[in-house]
C-alpha cells in the first residue's frame, strides 16, 4: 500500500513539474518611447567631474593624491545618490506598514 501512495505521488508531482509547450505567436514590434527627463546642471557637471577622475593616468600619483580623489569620488556619489528624490522603503518596513495595515483594518 505505500508502494502504490509513493509512485502516486510521484507520477503526479512528475506531471507538475514537466513543463508545458508553449506556442509563441507572432506579434508586431512596439515602438519604444522613451522618457527624456531634463538631467538639472549640477548633474551634469559632476558627472563630467567623475569623468574627468576616471579618465586620470593615477599611476604617478602620490598615495596622498589618490586618497584625495577617493574622497572626492565618495562625496561626488553621494551627492549623486541625494539627488534621486525617491523615497526608499526596506523589505523590513513593508512589512511592518503591511501587519499595522492588517491590525488596524
Amino acid at each position: 500500500m505505500k508502494k502504490v501512495t509513493f509512485y502516486l505521488m510521484i507520477m503526479v508531482l512528475s506531471l507538475t513539474v514537466i513543463p508545458t509547450n508553449s506556442i509563441a505567436a507572432e506579434k508586431n514590434p512596439i515602438a519604444v518611447t522613451s522618457n527624456t527627463k531634463e538631467v538639472p546642471e549640477n548633474v551634469k557637471t559632476l558627472l563630467s567631474r567623475l569623468d574627468e577622475i576616471k579618465a586620470m593616468d593615477k599611476s604617478s600619483m602620490k598615495s596622498s593624491e589618490k586618497k584625495a580623489l577617493r574622497k572626492e569620488v565618495r562625496a561626488i556619489n553621494a551627492e549623486l545618490r541625494s539627488t534621486g528624490n525617491g523615497v526608499y522603503l526596506s523589505v523590513g518596513a513593508i512589512i511592518i506598514i503591511i501587519l499595522l495595515l492588517i491590525l488596524l483594518l
